[in-house]
């Protein structure tokens, strides 16, 4: 079934349990994407999935002065992938903002079981296009599409498969223009598909 090549890959950002529905940090219809990324798994040779894997002590909590509620501690529940996503075709697992002080939005933060870092990972295996979705559309997918295109990455960004914290409203659509003025391609699921 696959329809992409060893030169392209889905990424797919934090898609776990305190972003979904009864989370500690949930995104307004997040668990909504999970179908739609299952049906863009099989598609791709390479799946690669990065999660936020703190410590409970993390200085982006609110008990230590962050902005966020405690969520994703390392081996908790919450920290845990969508208990519907197909995990078992994921390739590689990228985990960022492990330590205390260490803060990023960014997949390109995170790093693999042997320490390796996203884009060192995907240099090694020669991908250059990237299909990205997951959470949260205006922070992590943001910094993760942000940092793609910087560093030389062709990216799609897939908006069905993606949801917005939305603080603000019009967050989601603002930073939807950003991505595409900053030289991504977005693009819907069924236009992969097709």
């Amino acid at each position: 079934m696959e329809k992409f090549g060893d030169d392209t890959a889905l990424l797919l950002i934090d898609i776990q349990n305190d972003f979904c529905a009864g989370g500690a940090l949930a995104v307004p219809q997040a668990e909504e994407i999970v179908p739609v990324v299952n049906e863009l798994i099989p598609w791709f040779r390479h799946v690669l999935a990065t999660q936020d894997w703190h410590p409970a002590d993390h200085s982006s909590f609110r008990p230590q002065g962050g902005p966020w509620p405690v969520h994703c501690v390392q081996g908790t529940r919450g920290a845990e992938l969508h208990p519907r996503l197909d995990v078992p075709r994921i390739t590689g697992y990228f985990r960022k903002a492990t330590t205390k002080d260490s803060d990023s939005y960014s997949g390109f933060a995170g790093v693999d079981a042997n320490g390796r870092g996203l884009d060192e990972v995907l240099r090694s295996r020669r991908i250059r296009t990237l299909y990205v979705a997951g959470l949260a559309t205006d922070y992590c997918v943001r910094a993760t599409v942000l940092d793609a295109l910087k560093l030389g990455y062709r990216v799609y960004a897939v908006v069905d498969a993606m949801r917005a914290v939305g603080l603000n409203p019009g967050d989601g659509e603002t930073v939807l223009n950003e991505m595409r003025q900053a030289g991504a391609k977005l693009v819907v699921s069924q236009d992969v598909l097709r």
